[in-house]
């Protein structure tokens, strides 16, 4: 969490960061609550980008992009509202069989609409569309969260209700051995640099 305060502190007026956090940062009480909190505070923390499991070769990391934007003091919070995208729930890709691609993005860049996100428009409607995957937040929703949590869910996990849709066995068995494998990789280049410096 050190390093997300020294990013608040090197970033110019008017610069603008994003950052991959593991998902206990929008979470965790104690201090975690206290930089949530002055982040908020201090720079204009508009989106979160929830990333999809699979993609990093430690299995099961979860973990997230928080983009903000540093702005003049002022005396109120400069966050006044958090937009979530939420590419996990519901989504799977692997490193081999199923890679994260840029046409798996198409849909989240479109929605933040780097050109002018103040033009942004949910896709989340209760009723009309409960799996629309962009959604916002207001500081004063987020505020009167317990610790002020960040870690916001809206999408039915069909995982956990269909059982029926459980991958087969083969499947993920597949899963397990390409997830080694790829781990075992990383270990042998890593094995390679330190042998080449030696």
């Amino acid at each position: 969490m050190n390093f997300l305060q020294h990013i608040k502190t090197i970033l110019k007026t008017t610069g603008k960061a994003a950052v991959v956090l593991p998902d206990n940062v929008l979470f965790e009480g104690g201090a975690g609550e206290t930089i949530r909190v002055k982040l908020m505070e201090t720079v204009d923390l508009h989106t979160i980008f929830r990333l999809p499991t699979g993609i990093f070769y430690a299995h099961g990391v979860k973990a997230n992009v928080l983009f903000f934007d540093s702005k003049s003091s002022a005396k109120e919070h400069q966050t006044k509202e958090i937009w979530f995208y939420d590419y996990r729930t519901n989504i799977h890709h692997t490193l081999k069989k199923n890679p994260l691609k840029f046409e798996d993005l198409k849909d989240f860049i479109d929605c933040y609409n780097p050109e002018n996100r103040y033009k942004r428009k949910e896709t989340y409607h209760p009723e009309k569309n409960p799996e629309g995957r962009w959604r916002k937040f207001s500081y004063q929703e987020i505020s009167s969260r317990d610790k002020k949590n960040l870690d916001i869910t809206w999408i039915k996990d069909k995982s956990f209700s269909d059982m029926e849709n459980l991958p087969n066995p083969d499947e993920l068995a597949e899963e397990i051995i390409e997830n080694l494998e790829a781990g075992l990789e990383s270990f042998r280049e890593i094995l390679t640099v330190l042998n080449d410096k030696e």
